[in-house]
């Protein structure tokens, strides 16, 4: 079975469990500044996890692209990866942890014919925060998983969340397939025993997590569930490594061809060059481009750790022939071609420029360190500023020695001379789940009334390429060609200004995703919405058949524009080629 006979087969089965298809979401997450990336199927849902109604209704199943840079040391071995399609089934306050366990245990017995001896599962063992899970054991008992195949485990390894500081969370039960070839799976299930690998996990949301560290009972619980296509995929067509299947190995055979090289013997860094180039096809694709902060920070270190890799196997201006395959593999996405395959040629380029240069100079300093084993912060930075070099390029040659990056002096550099939030690197903030604070849904709202108002003023084909919602400031990106004029800045802060002191309403609507573009709605170029929307109209009351602005959008926002107090343009820049940036505050 391969990958879109695995998604399909998957949306059917849970289609047929009276659950709606959501869309597949931009890897940016639509006014969350909780992460950098999308890093899981949740992601597009956490305001319904949270209580808000879905216009789908309760159950709904999606599959979702997905970035995660935390484990990135790891990637290079045959299981992890950077980028990563997330199947996943919700109920939204519906159905319970027995329903979600029988619908597992189906799914992987009936409709992918695992057979039964091969899988073993994992349940919370409990603590003092909450009770151990005996529910999830007994379903899988009459299941007919053996005691000795069920293991309770700690928080670390059978609980998820909160994602943040505060939020939903809760237990979870985790299944295992035992994939070695050549002997039987033990009787008693070893989670330690590197031949049983994860394939699938159902997340109970019974529990929230407060600002005091207490954990109590949520009022609506959720069903979360995951799992990963790429594994699912090796292990369906009895592969160890994931870069043997189809969804790998034509990239694996391009760096082979262009290095002369064989994969047996070079599997690390063939492994990290094609999981690299992907993830950053897909970056890319999604609007992100290179540059020194936050996602263009996570992508610029993508595609120069891929450089280096490459060198190691005597590989030069390769990165945009890696990526051609990408593009036959994934050929259920659009992708712009051109655009991808020349920020990859310009990126490679500007980093050869410096490379040698930047490791001679790294080797020539390293040299100097001698006993203690420390390379120098500020040299690290130098090396940053001068040769383009990301830190983590960095600690890696120098570990490769045995010489450590002193860490703390290098930021502490890097702050002197610019914001780059070393979030860059785990790809996640601190805050919570979401911010839904009166501070948020005021910028929330705001931004709607920015998209109007740039579209009065500026151009009407002017539409959404991204947006960030902080607490403290709201950041809006749009195609334009150029930069704004003092007086277009002016007349755009008038504009909504002039709306906020009318004190006009906001509605919201559920309604067919046709029924809504026909109605005047705006959409974001390029998301995939479902066939049910939630529509926001800004409005006056004494003329309400005339709006302001109206908006595909899952929320949250205010119900009268007074509370939104004054408009202010902080700053307006460009964020890539055709695209500009305002950051803006309300005083």
């Amino acid at each position: 079975m391969e990958r879109q006979e695995l998604i399909k087969k998957y949306i059917e089965f849970f289609e047929k469990k009276g659950h709606k298809v959501i869309p597949n979401s931009s890897l940016i997450p639509e006014n969350d500044p909780t992460v950098l990336f999308t890093t899981a199927g949740m992601h597009p849902l956490v305001p319904f996890l949270i209580g808000q109604k879905h216009p789908l209704g309760e159950r709904i199943v999606g599959v979702q692209r997905c970035i995660r840079t935390g484990d990135i040391d790891q990637v290079g071995d045959t299981i992890h990866h950077t980028f990563f399609e997330m199947l996943g089934n919700w109920s939204l306050g519906d159905y319970s942890k027995n329903e979600a366990i029988e619908y597992s245990f189906e799914f992987l017995t009936k409709i992918l014919k695992i057979p039964k001896e091969k899988l073993a599962v994992s349940v919370f063992a409990g603590n003092k925060d909450a009770k151990k899970d005996s529910e999830s054991e007994k379903k899988w008992l009459e299941l007919g998983i053996p005691k000795e195949k069920i293991a309770f485990l700690l928080k670390e390894n059978n609980w998820w969340g909160p994602a943040g500081l505060t939020g939903p969370c809760g237990p979870d039960t985790e299944m295992f397939y035992w994939k070695a070839k050549n002997k039987s799976p033990p009787k008693i299930f070893d989670p330690n025993d590197e031949n049983w690998v994860e394939i699938w996990n159902d997340v109970f949301m019974e529990y929230n997590k407060e600002k005091n560290g207490n954990y109590v009972e949520a009022k609506q619980k959720n069903i979360d569930t995951g799992m990963g296509v790429e594994r699912t995929v090796a292990i369906l067509n009895g592969f160890e490594d994931n870069y043997e299947t189809k969804m790998w190995k034509p990239i694996i055979k391009k760096v082979e061809g262009l290095s002369k090289k064989k994969y047996r013997g070079n599997e690390k860094p063939m492994r990290i060059i094609a999981d690299h180039i992907k993830a950053s096809v897909f970056i890319i694709s999604d609007g992100v481009m290179p540059s020194n902060n936050e996602r263009g920070y996570v992508l610029r270190r993508l595609i120069r750790r891929a450089v280096r890799y490459g060198r190691t196997l005597n590989l030069k201006n390769f990165t945009s022939k890696i990526a051609e395959p990408i593009f036959k593999i994934y050929s259920d996405y659009k992708f712009d071609k051109k655009r991808i395959l020349d920020e990859f040629e310009k990126e490679e380029e500007r980093f050869e420029k410096t490379l040698e240069k930047g490791l001679k100079i790294l080797k020539k300093e390293s040299d100097l360190v001698h006993g203690n084993n420390l390379f120098s912060g500020k040299k690290a930075f130098l090396l940053y500023q001068s040769y383009g070099f990301p830190i983590e390029i960095t600690k890696e040659i120098l570990g490769e020695e045995g010489i450590d990056v002193d860490e703390k002096s290098f930021h502490e550099e890097l702050s002197k001379h610019q914001e780059l939030s070393r979030t860059a690197s785990t790809g996640k903030f601190k805050s919570g789940l979401i911010d839904e604070s009166k501070k948020t849904t005021r910028l929330h709202t705001t931004t709607h009334l920015l998209n109007e108002a740039l579209r009065k003023i500026l151009d009407k084909k002017i539409t959404q390429k991204g947006s960030n919602i902080t607490s403290d400031r709201l950041r809006f990106d749009f195609n334009f060609p150029r930069k704004l004029t003092e007086e277009e800045k002016k007349k755009i802060e008038n504009w909504i200004n002039d709306k906020i002191k009318k004190n006009l309403s906001v509605k919201k609507e559920e309604m067919k995703l046709d029924t809504a573009l026909k109605s005047g709605a705006q959409s974001e170029f390029g998301t995939k919405y479902p066939e049910i929307v939630s529509v926001y109209t800004i409005f006056d009351e004494k003329n309400p058949k005339k709006f302001v602005s109206k908006e595909i959008c899952t929320g949250p926002h205010v119900k009268k524009l007074e509370e939104l107090g004054k408009f202010k343009i902080l700053k307006e820049e460009s964020s890539s080629a055709g695209v500009r940036r305002i950051k803006a505050v309300l005083k």
